[in-house]
């Protein structure tokens, strides 16, 4: 309990007696009761001798004006005196108060998440770090370990832990234990979400008077029964499509082959081209083992789009529209394999080296789907280790924990170095002295396999606040898949800081280094981090220690610790150490340096790249095909956008440059103009709910910059999606988001003009 000191009673700050005299103030402040005091001893005097009004009135200098001279000087004597003596006590009393709060114990303070180290640490009165990287990185290096992941795969191992199940909870139940033992404050975040699953009645396929019943499935079909000639399409990618010329698709069953771009992907292009179904076989290493997927070309759940599914909130019916209008299914390889080399008709592409045809009109299948909608309870679990500094800024680890099966490469790795990582820098914090100058939030994911429903979720619940506090997103799904090479999707403020951290780690695989085989792609709209980057505008990053050819395993119930270690050529713990490795010092870095390690150059060049493509496509059919576009239609105001971009940039190096980065606040200000370059490269003026990824330079739909490219091309070769109208109002939109990312990262609104 505290204890309270009580000081005399006191007016206007002072002490209400110190002397014999009265020192009560009035109005203006004067000492009055003490001037009277005076003035009634000097008047005591002069009666006292009987003739005082008489030589005042005469102005006679005589013995009275002596004696009145000498009492006058003892007067002021004694007034200076009362007037010292009321100063020094005053001094004392106000040094005596000042002591004794000093001396008063002061309350407990709160219970934190972490205690403070017991040895002596210097306290921040700054922005500068307080421990060396190096012994930043050695501290980590000291915590992780193969052992350490070998425990973390024998507690999250489950070879059932499919979304909404008992499974996916118990293994939620076991993180959340995890994560209080290590002194963290941990939280779920539950939602009900609606899935497609398979039904009472199974799934089936008929070629040719033979019918297979399936397994597998795709989520979010459409249901029903279509019959159809089938058509073969390779990877089901538009310049598949593309190739296959004058071809009537209308009403016909397309038969493609997994890989290359998502199942969704390859189901909307096959609606584009008025297809009725769609069927998608896998490679031969997987063989009749059942494929699993979805087919909602977006993210989360696509009857909640741009709203969360929060407790059985009722909303309006409304289906997002990504949703597919046509069939849906995966096919064993042996039914693949016997269709097509059944088919006839025209001859593939040469590249195209599964079928020696296309198939004909006589080559009809039968395709039906009965899944059914079913509500889901799903869980995400989260902890927190705050920063000392900005604990309201925080970089995000995630993790999708569900499976159709086993999904060891797929969830449980990455699941497992999450874990790890939130005990190897806990204990940092809790014992080695390290105090992270920002928040690093730790989140495992349910209902990832039917697109990243869980983590879209909690973005959508909490996106205002998000937008605001979270500068970085890290995804740990697939991050090991063989040996061989590292690749890496990311917002290009992370491009640069993936490829130094890559460098750092030591990390070798039979003699190859790896780190000397990076590379970087652009992120996937299956990619777990994509919805962080194009829906919320935080800068994201996914990597992967991968094979030369892609894991065939992801969906199916062969994705196992065995497949995953011969994949990786017996070297899979020690990869997975490199990979949490890798995940680790992104981590730290972002919450341990003054200024964060975003790299504006890169979008930079992006923008400015765009930007001259549709300069010159622009001009060139101004020029070659006048009439197809406005005459006063130009160029001028996105190149100046863009101009003012690059000028923003280049300024705000030059302030962290000159900028003293051990002051807090002028670091917290650098720091949020540099969280806001991503948001604000999401287009305002269109919906979240009607186009969620609305990112102009990585996102999907008529916004972006490659949208106007397209627009372009569309007007040259005069086809059905020509629209100058369109193309001019989406030019306009898209140069006043560069010019308001621009003018955000310029700085507050004075620094401004009104010029672009």
């Amino acid at each position: 309990m505290c204890s309270l000191y009580l000081y005399p009673p006191q007016f206007n700050g002072e002490p209400r007696s110190y002397t014999r005299f009265n020192l009560t103030q009035n109005m203006e402040g004067d000492n009055s009761h003490v001037e009277m005091k005076l003035s009634a001893d000097a008047d005591e005097e002069v009666e006292g001798n009987g003739v005082g009004e008489h030589h005042r009135s005469n102005g006679v200098h005589g013995p009275y004006m002596v004696r009145r001279t000498v009492r006058s000087q003892r007067n002021v004597c004694f007034l200076l005196s009362a007037t010292l003596l009321i100063f020094v006590i005053g001094y004392l009393i106000g040094y005596l108060v000042h002591r004794k709060k000093e001396e008063t114990p002061s309350c407990p303070l709160p219970k934190v998440d972490f205690e403070i180290p017991s040895s002596p640490v210097e306290i921040e009165t700054g922005a500068a770090p307080l421990m060396d990287w190096d012994d930043v990185k050695t501290l980590l290096a000291e915590q992780l370990s193969t052992t350490k992941l070998e425990d973390a795969f024998r507690d999250l191992t489950s070879e059932n832990h499919q979304a909404g199940t008992p499974g996916d909870d118990a293994l939620a139940n076991v993180l959340m234990k995890k994560f209080k033992s290590y002194y963290m404050q941990a939280w779920t975040d539950e939602h009900f979400v609606k899935i497609q699953e398979l039904g009472t009645k199974v799934n089936r396929v008929t070629f040719k008077g033979n019918t297979m019943d399936l397994s597998g499935f795709l989520s979010y079909s459409a249901k029903g029964s279509v019959t159809g000639a089938i058509i073969y399409a390779y990877y089901g990618q538009t310049k598949d499509f593309t190739q296959l010329g004058d071809v009537n698709l209308s009403g016909r069953v397309v038969l493609v082959k997994a890989g290359k771009i998502s199942f969704a992907e390859k189901v909307a292009n096959a609606a584009k081209w008025n297809a009725s179904a769609v069927l998608i076989y896998s490679e031969a290493e997987v063989g009749d083992s059942p494929r699993y997927g979805h087919v909602h070309l977006g993210s989360g759940d696509p009857y909640t789009p741009g709203f969360p599914s929060f407790n059985h909130t009722q909303f309006a019916p409304v289906e997002s529209s990504g949703l597919p209008t046509i069939l849906a299914q995966t096919i064993p390889w042996s039914l693949a394999s016997s269709i097509m080399n059944q088919l006839g008709g025209h001859t593939p592409p040469s590249e195209w080296r599964d079928v020696s045809r296309l198939g004909s009109e006589n080559d009809v299948v039968t395709v039906e789907v009965n899944n059914v909608l079913v509500e889901k309870k799903i869980n995400n679990v989260l902890a927190v280790i705050k920063g000392f500094v900005d604990p309201d800024r925080y970089v995000i680890l995630g993790a999708q924990r569900d499976a159709w099966g086993p999904g060891f490469a797929e969830a449980t790795v990455g699941t497992s170095i999450l874990m790890e990582l939130a005990r190897a820098i806990s204990h940092m914090v809790k014992h080695e002295g390290f105090l992270p100058r920002r928040s690093i939030v730790f989140a495992s994911w349910s209902a990832g396999q039917y697109g990243n429903i869980g983590s879209t979720e909690w973005l959508e619940g909490y996106l205002s606040s998000l937008s605001m506090k979270a500068f970085s997103y890290i995804n740990l799904d697939g991050v090991v898949t063989g040996g061989d090479g590292f690749r890496a999707s990311a917002s290009h403020l992370l491009q640069t800081l993936m490829e130094t951290t890559v460098k750092e780690v030591t990390f070798k695989n039979q003699n190859r280094c790896i780190s000397d085989n990076i590379r970087i792609q652009p992120m996937q709209m299956e990619d777990a981090a994509y919805p962080f980057l194009t829906f919320s505008g935080i800068p994201s990053v996914s990597f992967q220690i991968t094979g030369t050819s892609d894991y065939p395993y992801f969906g199916t119930k062969l994705d196992t610790r065995e497949r995953l270690n011969i994949a990786t050529r017996n070297q899979m713990s020690q990869l997975v150490l490199s990979a949490a490795q890798v995940a680790g010092h992104m981590t730290l870095r972002l919450v341990h340096d003054h200024v964060l390690r975003f790299d504006l150059s890169r979008y930079n060049f992006a923008i400015r790249s765009y930007v001259a493509k549709i300069n010159r496509n622009l001009l060139g059919i101004q020029k070659s095909l006048p009439g197809l576009l406005p005459k006063e239609l130009t160029p001028q105001w996105i190149i100046a956008a863009s101009g003012s971009y690059s000028r923003a940039a280049s300024n705000l190096m030059n302030d962290i440059e000159n900028s003293q980065l051990d002051n807090v606040v002028i670091c917290r200000d650098i720091n949020d103009r540099l969280m806001q370059v991503e948001r604000n490269l999401l287009s305002p003026y269109v919906s979240p709910r009607d186009s969620p990824f609305r990112h102009i330079i990585v996102g999907s739909g008529p916004q972006t910059l490659q949208a106007l490219l397209d627009y372009l091309e569309a007007i040259r070769l005069r086809t059905s999606d020509a629209n100058a109208e369109a193309f001019q109002n989406q030019l306009a939109l898209a140069t006043w988001t560069i010019q308001g990312c621009a003018n955000s990262l310029e700085g507050d609104i004075w620094t401004l003009d009104n010029e672009i």
